[in-house]
């Protein structure tokens, strides 16, 4: 169901049922809750990868569990839908989006940091044609990653959005060739590693903070994380390897 890979200090989550277009089961779920979990607590892993295997991403939610009345093995406690869409989360996760992401799928990509797609990618949330609404984030985060009056539509129509469009906007950081995705998901999250840890970490924390605070909430949690910084080892090795014209050495301490 999920497969588990670390290439160099990336760690791939690989969302594995393409028979069912890797619609979300409780065996999924509880999979990508472990698998964060496993980031979180591995100190040489910095940053995450979330894909999708055959050409899809995710159609998000087993509609077979579903209609069993087994929905409730789609959330976990602390991740919600997936195990995922509300996990806490120190490190930068990366959509990879080869295919399809629908429904479930789309609020799975919209709740990385960053989503890297092909041209192969569409982005929809059709829930309104099943006379339900997205409620694993995707209602929140859309109208945050594109123009309102598009994610009103996209919302309003339930009709998909192709990759090229979601660029356009904003949406996909990264628009890469058919097959592409992966590849230029970790390339992306080894630019992200060349950077000292502890600060990227921070730096996340603060953006994904401000949109629900004040200007003066935002520039205070600022503040505090250069102060914080300050007393780290990484703080030091910054300035030193500028001026002795060398790659830092980040020990994320």
């Amino acid at each position: 169901m999920i497969r588990f890979d670390i290439d160099g200090r990336v760690g791939v989550i690989t969302l594995d049922r393409p028979e069912a277009r890797n619609a979300v089961d409780g065996e999924m779920a509880e999979g990508i809750e472990a698998a964060v979990d496993r980031i979180e607590a591995d100190d040489e892993i910095w940053a995450a990868v979330l894909t999708g295997a055959g050409g899809v991403f995710s159609a998000g939610a087993d509609l077979k569990v579903v209609a069993a009345g087994r929905a409730g093995e789609l959330f976990t406690k602390r991740g919600n839908f997936a195990g995922f869409v509300r996990a806490p989360r120190s490190k930068p996760v990366i959509a990879a989006v080869d295919g399809p992401a629908l429904a479930g799928g789309c609020e799975l990509a919209l709740a990385c940091d960053l989503i890297v797609a092909s041209k192969a990618a569409t982005f929809g949330l059709p829930e309104v044609k099943r006379s339900l609404v997205p409620a694993a984030g995707g209602i929140v985060r859309l109208p945050r990653a594109l123009p309102r009056e598009v994610a009103t539509w996209m919302l309003l129509t339930g009709e998909p959005i192709d990759a090229e469009r979601a660029y356009g906007f904003g949406m996909v950081c990264e628009l890469v060739e058919i097959g592409a995705a992966r590849e230029a998901a970790v390339a992306l999250a080894e630019r992200i590693n060349a950077n000292a840890p502890l600060a990227v970490r921070r730096a996340l924390e603060i953006l994904r903070a401000a949109p629900d605070e004040t200007f003066d909430e935002t520039w205070k949690r600022g503040r505090a994380a250069l102060r914080d910084l300050a007393a780290t080892e990484d703080f030091e090795e910054g300035p030193r390897a500028f001026i002795e014209k060398r790659p830092p050495r980040w020990s994320g301490r």
